[in-house]
């Protein structure tokens, strides 16, 4: 698989890497067994880049991954975590403290005495701004208790608030043909800043696999289901912000431009890929199948320009009202 280095990591990761939200929770139920063959199969797959939460099923998407990590012994591979969701959003909570209590909580979960990143979960936005908060993260770094920090985040105004502060390694962003603002100045100043961009979300919730309809339904579980008005959180998590109804109109116009022999789901994270920019994206997968299916989009040829065209058109007609004022 391509590899592409960050620069603020040290690192060089595969283009393509796992999300590992949906072996924890908020996708209905995936059991152990298939858990740890998605994570086998990614791997295998040329997978190097493993992003999971604290939060996920509360720590079981972490457990998991640790326990893939244990029977894998591959020093190549590479494992995100997040943290503060577990608590209550307000800038109060996000202290050296306990920093430290969520980190611990993360190592024995992961079952490593240094983590290789960890990321601030979308914490509330003056969070961003803080002195105190990036001086706590500097000194887990010189303890080492973690190699390096980034931030995930809702907005470009946020990653772009993060990214002025020099030991940030990474951003995560919603970024995905139907999220296409990220590409006007955060990748950009990523890019020039030496951090690394995470592209989170690329299938917009499975949307752009091109396998849902109008009738399609989710599980009382699902977060397709019970955050489509952002009930749960912020509602750009759950098919990237856009109306049910509009992203599959967004979709079947895309269906188009799909080489032959390869699916939406593949062109969509080709898309990705081909932005300047990009280190890694995360899809998820529930099942060995798509973890397969989905690295190996990074064996495809870069998009056509009338292709990446497309995209933008149907941004531009589409969606670009709803999402680009908003995120």
């Amino acid at each position: 698989m391509e590899t592409r280095k960050i620069a603020r990591l040290g690192r060089d990761v595969g283009v393509v890497g796992l999300g590992c939200w949906q072996l924890g929770a908020d996708w209905g139920t995936v059991d152990e067994a298939d858990a740890l063959a998605v994570l086998h199969a990614a791997a295998d797959s040329g997978v190097t880049f493993f992003d999971t939460a604290d939060v996920y099923g509360d720590g079981r998407s972490e457990r998991l991954v640790g326990r893939f990590r244990a029977e894998r012994g591959d020093d190549a591979l590479f494992f995100a975590t997040k943290m503060g969701r577990r608590a209550e959003q307000v800038p109060e909570n996000y202290v050296a403290e306990n920093f430290r209590a969520w980190n611990d909580r993360s190592r024995a979960n992961l079952g490593m005495d240094t983590l290789d990143l960890v990321q601030l979960h979308c914490p509330p936005t003056p969070v961003y701004s803080s002195d105190a908060v990036y001086d706590a993260l500097d000194a887990m770094v010189d303890e080492g208790r973690i190699k390096a920090y980034g931030v995930s985040v809702e907005t470009c105004e946020e990653a772009l608030t993060a990214l002025e502060r020099p030991n940030v390694a990474s951003v995560q962003i919603i970024l995905n043909c139907l999220r296409l603002k990220p590409l006007e100045r955060v990748l950009p100043a990523a890019e020039k800043a030496g951090a690394g961009i995470i592209a989170r979300v690329p299938l917009a919730s499975g949307l752009l696999s091109g396998r849902y309809t109008a009738s399609t339904t989710f599980g009382e579980d699902d977060h397709r289901n019970y955050n489509r008005q952002g009930a749960a959180f912020d509602v750009g998590e759950t098919f990237s912000g856009v109306p049910f109804d509009v992203g599959l109109e967004a979709v079947e116009r895309l269906r188009a431009f799909v080489p032959e022999g390869r699916t939406l789901a593949q062109f969509a994270l080709r898309w990705i890929v081909d932005r300047p920019g990009v280190s890694v994206v995360i899809p998820g997968a529930r099942d060995a199948g798509q973890a397969q299916a989905n690295s190996s989009a990074a064996d495809l040829a870069p998009l056509t320009a009338e292709a990446t065209a497309a995209v933008e058109e149907v941004y531009d007609e589409l969606l670009k009202p709803l999402i680009h004022p908003r995120w």
